[in-house]
């Protein structure tokens, strides 16, 4: 592959990620282009920022859990878990609490807000993946796995880093 080639590449790589960097700065922005009117006004119930989304979502799908059990899931420190459930129980969207047969360790699950949270992410999501689908089927088989090979390559980089 000729220089100019690598250039290209690295050059498109930039734009994608100052693009992503642009519509992620909110997350009704981020949404809003994929929601009914309804759906749209909904979005004050979101969090203003992804990983705080991505934590509901994790305690919606595997409730109860608590720190060290999200931080696993989703590659994150205990910290920033910690830091970041203060903030949505103190939003009433996850509540606290105990098992009967373990008083030590804490616990989360969704509040009926945050259920509506979980809710609205999972319809956007779902929006979200099928857009990407409909993208990605525009290449072949093969074409796919180069992709696939490129975005392991990166995300192992950017891991090690």
């Amino acid at each position: 592959m000729s220089q100019l080639s690598k250039h290209l590449i690295y050059e498109s790589y930039l734009q994608l990620l100052h693009l992503n960097e642009q519509k992620v700065d909110t997350v009704s922005q981020t949404f809003s282009h994929y929601l009914d009117e309804q759906e749209f006004n909904q979005l004050e119930l979101l969090p203003s920022n992804m990983s705080s989304i991505h934590v509901i979502e994790c305690i919606g799908l595997n409730e109860p859990i608590n720190n060290i059990g999200i931080a696993t899931k989703m590659n994150l420190s205990k910290a920033n878990i910690t830091k970041i459930t203060r903030k949505l129980t103190k939003d009433e969207l996850i509540k606290r609490f105990q098992l009967s047969d373990n008083k030590k360790e804490i616990y989360f699950k969704l509040t009926s807000r945050g259920k509506q949270v979980f809710a609205l992410h999972e319809k956007l999501h779902n929006k979200k993946r099928d857009q990407f689908y409909e993208l990605i089927d525009n290449f072949s088989d093969d074409k796919q796995k180069v992709i696939l090979e490129f975005l392991g390559k990166m995300i192992n980089q950017l891991t090690e880093e």
